[in-house]
């Protein structure tokens, strides 16, 4: 797990970024309802945990850089012996503190009160702007009492900046400790997904094969960490299907697109496989097409080479598949330059991975694809989707959907594969499936 030490080194890391004349705020994630009086399992915004470890809702972080009494600032819930009889117990101003690593920590209710003189003689509140409009009029609340007290020499902030800005560049670049977080949900992730290509049969349905991989989770103390995509057949052209209710036939492939979150770090793996046991011959041709685009785009997956080139590499891999299997018409250097590929392929290779599945940091710097760094993780995942109906391609062909997803981190002279165990190869996956 995370240690108190590293919460505190990330806080004064973004302090030192924001400057002495700034106040930067964070409100945790508010609880969600999910019918009547039910919520949701509760989750922390991913930028409050990165800064505090604090699991609790009703809370908002306060940094202030050069402050005298203390720099870090937790509002939380009160302790309170009944509601904690129902609910489990709370940290209080003790356990945020003491736990923690706060320097003051103080009740939530006395937030209000308090938060208009912290932000008194600040010139600068770094804040994410948009994201919950009742805490934004607080906040603009807030500025206005101390905007009231300028004749008695109160001195309000006068610039106000995406606290992203900052701190999902932070994000990007994973700690040891965060890349032995994520490690260990790759693991979970590779355990369900070989869970589930057992638990496929003919005559079952795609939410049998989601019990196997929801069931690997939960006994290694994680969770999904996001709703997976079970699709058979040609649910498995839909990009981001979730139905998962379709009956599974034999002679289809299922498409499995699922990963274990644990300890709010999460794992995206995605594996194709035949529910016969073995790839028919155009099963097989595509297959290994998407496998050569995944090895293509691996080959660039070091420091120094832009993120954008394994993405090159993979569309590169796939169209003169797709030219040699007949299915694109014409040339290489057409079928880039009019993106006729996009027709089976439509997103990119991969994306960030950490505390979001879809995780923070910018993929371009001063307009240009940045490079990749280590310390970086992210996915590769090229696939191909032709749906039922397409046109001009031959019926052999039609309702077949493949991916094939790893997350890699990038490290000092290569990349690491976190995801390395669920088989991918054509004779390995058939393997495994022979086991069943």
């Amino acid at each position: 797990m995370i240690k108190p030490v590293e919460f505190a080194r990330r806080r004064k890391q973004l302090m030192r970024m924001a400057d002495e004349d700034a106040i930067l705020i964070l409100p945790a994630a508010p609880e969600r309802m999910r019918s009547k009086d039910t919520t949701y399992p509760y989750r922390q915004d991913s930028d409050f945990w990165y800064l505090s470890g604090f699991p609790e809702p009703e809370a908002v972080l306060v940094l202030v850089p050069g402050r005298k009494h203390g720099e870090t600032l937790l509002f939380c819930r009160e302790r309170d012996a009944d509601k904690e009889a129902w609910d489990g117990p709370r940290a209080g101003q003790d356990g945020a503190v003491e736990t923690y690593g706060a320097d003051d920590a103080y009740p939530i209710s006395d937030l209000d009160e308090i938060l208009p003189s912290l932000l008194e003689g600040r010139s600068r509140v770094y804040y994410h702007f948009g994201r919950d409009t009742d805490f934004d009029l607080k906040l603009i609340a807030w500025v206005n009492r101390v905007r009231a007290q300028v004749r008695q020499g109160a001195q309000p902030p006068h610039e106000f900046l995406e606290l992203g800005h900052l701190l999902h560049e932070l994000r990007l670049f994973k700690s040891a400790a965060e890349l032995k977080l994520m490690r260990k949900a790759a693991d979970i992730g590779a355990c369900a997904q070989r869970a589930a290509m057992r638990a496929t049969r003919a005559g079952g349905h795609e939410y049998e094969i989601e019990a196997a991989l929801q069931f690997e989770y939960r006994r290694h103390n994680a969770v999904p960490a996001y709703e997976p995509i079970v699709g058979a057949g040609a649910n498995a052209c839909v990009l981001h299907y979730r139905a998962n209710r379709s009956p599974v036939r034999n002679g289809d492939l299922v498409l499995c697109d699922a990963g274990a979150e644990f300890a709010l770090y999460a794992s995206d793996i995605t594996r194709t496989w035949p529910v016969s046991g073995g790839y028919s011959k155009e099963q097989r041709a595509l297959y290994q097409l998407v496998l050569d685009a995944q090895h293509a785009a691996l080959t660039e997956a070091r420091p120094g080479r832009p993120w954008i080139a394994g993405h090159e590499a993979a569309v590169r891999t796939l169209s003169e598949g797709l030219l040699s299997l007949g299915l694109l018409k014409g040339s290489l250097k057409k079928v880039l330059a009019d993106n006729e590929y996009k027709r089976f392929y439509m997103h990119k290779t991969g994306h960030w991975l950490g505390l979001d599945v879809h995780d923070v940091g910018e993929y371009k710097l001063a307009g240009d694809f940045r490079e990749l760094e280590p310390g970086m993780v992210f996915t590769i995942e090229p696939g191909l989707y032709i749906a039922p109906g397409t046109k001009g391609v031959a019926a052999k062909w039609q309702g077949i959907g493949i991916r094939i997803e790893d997350d890699v981190a990038i490290t000092s002279d290569g990349h690491e594969v976190l995801t390395n165990g669920v088989p991918r190869e054509i004779d390995e996956v058939e393997a495994l499936l022979a086991q069943r």
